[in-house]
């Protein structure tokens, strides 16, 4: 949330670069805690444009972005464009061992 509330609606550049580059050295620590029977899943409520100096200062674009990982995928897949938010869930929910109405997992893809 801090990215784009306290960045990218603000258009505050240097404050994006720095907690990106923060995020970059943290997340390295995370992943090597990952246990065999984890799902890490990064995303976020909404697409937006990336760059904070657009002009705009609302949400840009409906594509959300999804980062995916367990401790067995090793280097990972390209998920594509999925038709719908609820993949995530759907994701989720067989990660635990259940189903959910709605979404297409892709924790097969994860490795």
């Amino acid at each position: 949330m801090d990215f784009d509330q306290n960045y990218g609606h603000r258009k505050n550049v240097e404050g994006y670069a720095r907690a990106l580059e923060q995020f970059d050295a943290w997340l390295p620590e995370l992943l090597g805690r990952l246990g065999r029977a984890d799902l890490l899943l990064i995303t976020a409520d909404h697409g937006c444009d990336p760059d904070p100096s657009n002009p705009s200062t609302d949400h840009s674009r409906e594509y959300v972005p999804i980062l995916a990982r367990t401790a067995a995928n090793g280097a990972g897949a390209a998920l594509g464009v999925r038709p719908t938010l609820a993949d995530v869930g759907q994701t989720i929910a067989e990660n635990f061992g259940v189903r959910v109405e709605f979404g297409t997992s892709f924790l097969d893809q994860l490795g």
